[in-house]
């Protein structure tokens, strides 16, 4: 849709004040600790775009909660895995060799949309070390959140998201669904004999850059959408329309217990 008929569509322009106001009202209140996944398109025309919407999740959860997004790099990965769009065989071992290794500081996120990427640049938010799966958090749990992060287990049982299912975190959803519920990836690690895969990445160890192979578990999102479907038909989500983007706010610890029985049942199928 053009920038033009979006701005038809709406009767004033979101602001960081007028969004204060819809985030307090779909349910955030001060000191709780969120993750956030969101469109910034969705809402239609932001007066301050992405700045705007981080400047007012900040005012409504305040520096005693905590705001965490996740700001993953997938293209600091093994170019075996590249689809969108594969790069000829014979440059892997060049790519492999040259790849600039992940920076918490200057590696930009890849296909996260432009909230998360500039919520990573704001003073005071702080990105975690894994250089595929990071996050990035604000605010007083910030550090705990962010304290480690096994390579091998990127979204596993010592990672930021079980930090924030140990801490009773909510999960936002702005304009986006389920397909992009990052904390469902938690839930994966519930199913038995999991299949794993070969993986790759450039870091710097000992303070060298060095190119890193290891395991990890195959993670798979495209039963998401369903998984949060099911869910929603018996728990509570808060859910709001701001602008033409659909908001839902709900605890994490329901969905992610939800998730891995359900995860459980549909691989026994």
């Amino acid at each position: 849709m053009k920038e033009a008929d979006v701005i038809k569509q709406l009767k004033s322009p979101h602001t960081r004040s007028s969004l204060h106001e819809n985030f307090k009202n779909l349910g955030i209140e001060k000191g709780m600790v969120v993750i956030v996944h969101s469109s910034l398109s969705a809402f239609g025309w932001v007066c301050g775009g992405a700045i705007s919407v981080v400047q007012a999740l900040m005012d409504t959860i305040g520096s005693e909660g905590t705001i965490v997004m996740p700001t993953q790099t997938a293209d600091v990965s093994d170019p075996s895995e590249w689809q969108m769009p594969p790069v000829p065989k014979e440059w892997w071992p060049i790519i492999r060799e040259h790849m600039p290794a992940y920076d918490p500081q200057i590696t930009p996120t890849r296909g996260m949309g432009k909230i998360v990427e500039v919520f990573r640049t704001f003073p005071g938010v702080k990105r975690s070390s894994h250089p595929t799966y990071s996050f990035a958090a604000w605010g007083k749990n910030a550090e705990y959140i962010l304290s480690e992060q096994p390579l091998e287990e990127g979204f596993g049982p010592k990672s930021p998201l079980a930090k924030l299912y140990e801490l009773d975190g909510h999960i936002l959803l702005l304009g986006v669904g389920h397909d992009s519920n990052t904390s469902l990836h938690f839930a994966e690690h519930a199913i038995p004999d999991r299949e794993k895969a070969k993986k790759g990445t450039a870091l710097v160890e000992n303070n060298v850059r060095v190119w890193k192979t290891y395991e990890e578990i195959v993670y798979d999102s495209d039963c998401f959408a369903d998984l949060g479907e099911d869910f929603e038909k018996t728990y509570a989500v808060r859910k709001a329309a701001i602008g033409s983007a659909e908001c839902k706010l709900m605890k994490q610890q329901p969905i992610i217990d939800f998730a891995r029985e359900w995860m459980k049942k549909k691989d026994r199928l």
